[in-house]
This record gives C-alpha cells, structure tokens and sequence, in this order.
C-alpha cells in the first residue's frame, strides 16, 4: 500500500524545496509512475498464490500503487531460499501476507510490518486474520527523515537488534523523490549476508538513492533486477 496518496492522516509539513523537488521528479517520472498501476498478469498471480497454497482470493487487486506480482515473487522466492529469522517491512499490504506466508512455510521467523496510514494497517491486520497468518503490523507516523535525508520517515520505536530481510516499499514517492533513502539507517542492523529488497527501483528518484546506498555502504553489493513493472535493487550485506 506504500504509493497509495494518504488522505486520512495530515503528514508533519514540508519544505517548498520538497514540494518543488516533488513536481521535478513527478514531471520527468511520469512514465515510471505509470507502471505502478500495473500489477501484474492474472496468469502470475495464480503462479504465485497456487506455489504459497494460497486461495485464488487471498490477495487484493494489485496495481494502483501496489507490490507488484514480480516483486513479491522476490520476497517469496527469497524467504523460502534464505530462511530469514527476522523480517521487517517498511509499507504494509500485499507484501506483509506474502511475506508472513512464506514464513509460515518456512516453519521459523518473524515479520514486523511498518504502516503509516492507520486504515492500511487495520486492512492487513484483516487479510492476515482470514489468511491465518502472523505479523506485527505497527502503526508508525511520518515524522521529519533522519540520516540528512530529505522528506519524511516513520517513527517507527524500537527496532530488532538484528534484522536478516529489509523489504522497502514505503513511504511513498508523493512525500519526496528521496523518500526511501531514510531506510540506510537501518543498514547496520542487517545481519552479515541478510538482504534489503528496494521496489519501484527503475524510477528516478530511487535511482539516486541506489548511487548514494552504494557510496555510503561499501561493505553491501547492489544489484538493479529487471523483476515485474518496476523493477528491484537488491542489496545483500558482505559476510
């Protein structure tokens, strides 16, 4: 639900140099924010439901500015892989019920779930009580971004110490082009070899991102994947 516009809770104020940096990139990035109203074929989200033993209903109707079926292939795919014991999540939604599903395959590990639209939140923790799944889906507002970072990010409390699986899919682009770039602070609670999933990695903003990830985190290998619509920046932490 990361993209989605909030139109319930008032955001803290931004600068008119976020403002202007949002209609910039809003009028160069057209293209790229159009993908994020395709969510895939029909054909893959039943591959993807029937390899989760997921009902054909389990999941919303993606696209408007949600996870792509490419992008939770990846999450999915990577969970049953890596067997991560700790997952956090930065935007609820689709993401959070493939994720928790996969893990629930898995037999072992936790998923905390970032949210900072209150009926976002309340939707997921409802599809994860009809699904049967687990996951500690916290309410965080937007407050100003750490880290020189410019925008918004969530206030989020107490994190994991250790954390094996980032998955980066909120806030959203409308708060700022940069807006995800915030997430670095969390970095050095990733587990040697653990992994971060960035979506929406093709759009331009998140492209600069990706430049500044790698020249602040040598100790990570930053790989661009062409998954879905959208597109993925995979980052795995050296061991």
């Amino acid at each position: 639900m990361a993209d989605a516009p909030n139109a319930e809770e008032p955001a803290p104020a931004r600068s008119l140099k976020d403002r202007l940096h949002v209609l910039a990139f809003g009028a160069i990035g057209w293209p790229w924010l159009l993908r994020s109203l395709y969510g895939g074929t029909k054909r893959g989200k039943r591959a993807l439901l029937k390899g989760l033993g997921l009902p054909p209903d389990a999941l919303p109707h993606l696209g408007s500015w949600k996870a792509d079926v490419g992008f939770l292939e990846s999450i999915a795919n990577h969970i049953l892989e890596a067997k991560p014991k700790t997952v956090v999540e930065l935007g609820a939604g689709v993401s959070t019920l493939v994720a928790a599903r996969a893990l629930q395959l898995n037999g072992e590990g936790t998923l905390l779930s970032l949210e900072h639209v209150t009926l976002f939140a309340t939707k997921t923790r409802r599809w994860m009580f009809e699904n049967d799944l687990k996951a500690e889906i916290r309410h965080a507002p937007l407050k100003p971004a750490p880290g020189g970072w410019p925008g918004l990010w969530y206030d989020h409390g107490p994190m994991p110490d250790r954390i094996d699986l980032l998955i980066i899919d909120g806030p959203p682009w409308a708060v700022h082009p940069y807006v995800r770039g915030a997430a670095e602070t969390l970095f050095d609670r990733i587990s040697p070899g653990g992994r971060v999933l960035l979506d929406d990695a093709a759009r331009p903003g998140e492209r600069i991102v990706a430049r500044r990830w790698r020249k602040n985190w040598p100790d990570f290998e930053f790989r661009y994947v062409r998954t879905g619509s959208k597109g993925t920046l995979i980052g795995t932490r050296r061991r």
